[in-house]
């Protein structure tokens, strides 16, 4: 059945058609965040291009380009679905950033100190799983493959996003994982678990973070799960400066994705610019 106008009723049979794609639950989730803010602002509409470049006009003046990006993505996969396809929009353009902001990029010093006030938290838990991330680079919700069987083998095989690798996990890592899982009482199964035996998700790990930064003494803005990931690309980079390796450990489809990761801030571009020596 193929709908003229924007109805409701089209969204259930396009998230069935996302599970069914094996999307990830939380990029279901985006989508369908995206697609019920289009309706409930078009619906009843005729569906054409004009409808969506109006919609495409309002997100541009209500959110940044790439929030506004990421809607059309969800809303233009939508009407591929229902076989509107020359009703899709292009993207705004964006200019490539050459740096990080620096309010925004966590620092090697501040990522210790985020583990070193986890200890004085006495949150030993905290502490290893910040030290997890970041030397694994996994994202947040890849925690639940860390587990006591991965500490013991030294490598965590991910499935995420329909792809599955494996993680490597540093001797010391695999060594501070089993003696804590040892410690609680873990014999098998993911890790990082709440005091009932669930495993930590992302919305545990995010709070526990944030609840860090006054004593550590580290901006809010900088600490996020994803943050650690971040330093971690970057920390890799440095030493390899292999964007093709480090999209694999990643798990990135795209080197292109990766290479946002390894941007530096403007601070080193300046310091750089120093050494040039080129006013005279």
């Amino acid at each position: 059945m193929k709908y003229r106008r924007l109805q409701e009723r089209m969204i259930e049979p396009y998230r069935q058609a996302l599970l069914e794609a094996e999307k990830s639950p939380a990029t279901i989730e985006k989508y369908l965040h995206a697609i019920r803010r289009f309706v409930a602002d078009s619906e009843g509409r005729k569906i054409n291009k004009a409808l969506v470049l109006d919609y495409k006009r309002e997100l541009g003046e209500r959110y940044a380009a790439s929030s506004a990006n990421a809607d059309l993505a969800a809303v233009n996969g939508f009407l591929r679905f229902w076989g509107f396809g020359d009703c899709c929009v292009r993207p705004f353009r964006i200019q490539k950033k050459i740096y990080c902001p620096e309010e925004r990029e966590l620092s090697r010093e501040e990522y210790r100190r985020l583990v070193r006030a986890a200890k004085e938290k006495q949150s030993e838990r905290l502490a290893l799983l910040i030290e997890t991330i970041c030397a694994t680079g996994i994202r947040v919700s890849e925690v639940p493959y860390i587990t006591v069987e991965s500490a013991v083998r030294g490598e965590a095989v991910v499935t995420c996003k329909g792809k599955t690798r494996a993680v490597f996990l540093p001797a010391s890592l695999r060594k501070k994982l089993r003696r804590y899982a040892k410690k609680r009482n873990i014999r098998t199964g993911p890790v990082f678990v709440t005091r009932t035996g669930t495993p930590l998700d992302r919305s545990n790990i995010w709070r526990e973070m944030k609840a860090l930064c006054e004593r550590a003494g580290v901006s809010p803005t900088k600490v996020f799960p994803h943050s650690l990931r971040h330093l971690f690309a970057r920390a890799f980079y440095s030493i390899d400066h292999d964007v093709a390796k480090l999209a694999d450990l990643l798990g990135h489809s795209s080197i292109n994705t990766t290479r946002l990761y390894i941007i530096t801030t403007g601070a080193e571009h300046r310091r750089k610019m120093e050494t040039m020596r080129l006013v005279i």
